[in-house]
């Protein structure tokens, strides 16, 4: 039963949050600047507060974390709840029902159910009701869960943005995928194992590099044999660039529709040639990782390597590279720390370099996105409405089950029948 008085203290505590950021002498302009700045994207000053109170970090600290240390006198009662809501939970859920103090959600991200209760009125959601989608925030507090906030709605009609929207959450943070959800995680890891395992018998070794131009092809001959095909020969496209050096790739960004651009075209796709290491992380998965023979070089030989410095502050500030790439690249060269210090002006041990470019991977196990997207029902689903969505010959008259996943498809694309008509079947 849900007590009364639990309400009104996470109200209280979301409360005095609300005037902490627009009060401490520290946070109240870092704060003001971030307004300001959402604002012209158009987000709404509610759903900006609470970004920026669970997602904004200064000084490698979370807002959580500052008003803790900066409240005083704060009741037991209170820091419990504060500590509860450092692990809040932002995804895109489905209405199941509309309940008599909240709702029953799936979460389309970690595909779990949860029964959230609101901490306002019910009233305030009318018009909401099963089949539509919300972009929201719960937390988990002595064995209940909460709704934090709704920033986003869509109407049932809108699934299709619905499942692209959490493609996309899944991207930025593949946590999200086994958040809360113990037996997702426990499926990933024991699938990183035996693709591992795969990964070895194909290459003999837990890495190889490539141009951008054939790594495509590499993956995608691991990929058949790792589903079960044969292991064909990829000794000729192993094919290295004539010269090693860093250079801006057009196509990299951090946009949605970018990221499902080069999903469809690949590496292959880009303009411009450069190296990509295709490496196999025991613990987190399978990295495509663009640049990472140039990055190894630069050790070798810092003063031939074109844009050195801004190719190790590609690696150190991309997200998207693991700690455990840079500690792989730093156990091959001993001068790996002086190299770094040296480019970047800087002076810090190998230890305080990780704590601060990948903090978020020594406090958190992140599997690669490319090993969770797999695993993740979102995101087949997107791929099988941008199936649905390209133009196919009809095949009326065949029985697809009469045909090999191995065959070629007939609908006459050229591909596989499991990586087109069959995927979804």
């Amino acid at each position: 039963m849900v007590i009364l008085e639990d309400l009104k203290e996470i109200n209280d505590v979301i409360k005095d949050l609300a005037e902490f950021v627009q009060n401490d002498s520290v946070v109240k302009p870092d704060f003001e600047e971030y307004i300001k700045t959402v604002g012209q994207s158009g987000m709404n000053y509610q759903s900006a507060c609470f970004t920026y109170i669970f997602e904004r970090k200064l000084d490698n600290k979370t807002i959580l974390a500052l008003f803790l240390e900066n409240t005083k006198k704060l009741p037991a009662s209170s820091k419990k709840i504060v500590k509860a809501l450092m692990n809040s939970i932002s995804s895109i859920f489905e209405i199941k029902r509309v309940l008599q103090n909240g709702f029953e959600f799936n979460n389309i991200i970690n595909e779990k159910n949860y029964n959230v209760i609101s901490l306002v009125k019910m009233t305030a959601f009318r018009g909401m009701g099963a089949g539509q989608y919300v972009v929201a925030r719960i937390f988990k507090f002595d064995n209940s869960y909460y709704l934090l906030e709704i920033s986003g709605v869509l109407p049932s009609s809108k699934r299709d943005d619905a499942l692209r929207y959490s493609v996309a959450k899944i991207i930025q943070n593949p946590e999200l995928v086994y958040l809360d959800n113990p037996e997702k995680q426990k499926e990933i890891e024991e699938n990183i194992e035996a693709i591992y395992n795969k990964f070895i018998e194909f290459f003999g070794k837990d890495e190889i590099v490539t141009t951008n131009k054939f790594a495509d092809d590499v993956i995608g001959m691991f990929n058949d044999f790792a589903e079960g095909g044969d292991k064909n020969d990829f000794s000729d496209k192993i094919v290295l660039p004539e010269e090693y050096k860093y250079f801006n790739v057009s196509e990299f960004n951090n946009s949605y529709d970018n990221f499902l651009e080069n999903s469809l075209g690949g590496f292959s796709s880009h303009k411009e040639v450069y190296d990509v290491g295709i490496v196999y992380d025991r613990e987190l998965g399978l990295y495509a990782v663009p640049f990472y023979e140039t990055f190894n070089k630069i050790f070798e030989m810092p003063e031939k390597i074109e844009n050195a410095k801004e190719c190790v502050e590609f690696f150190l500030n991309n997200d998207k590279f693991s700690a455990n790439i840079i500690k792989r690249v730093a156990e091959r060269h001993e001068n790996f720390t002086d190299v770094v210090n040296n480019l970047l002006g800087t002076k810090m041990t190998f230890e305080e370099l990780l704590e601060k470019y990948k903090s978020r991977y020594l406090e958190n196990k992140i599997f690669s996105s490319t090993t969770v997207l797999y695993k993740s029902k979102a995101f087949s689903k997107t791929l099988g409405i941008i199936e649905e969505e390209s133009e196919k010959p009809e095949l009326e008259g065949i029985d697809l089950k009469k045909i090999g996943r191995n065959d070629p498809c007939p609908c006459g694309s050229g591909k596989k029948f499991k990586k087109c008509c069959g995927a979804n079947l």
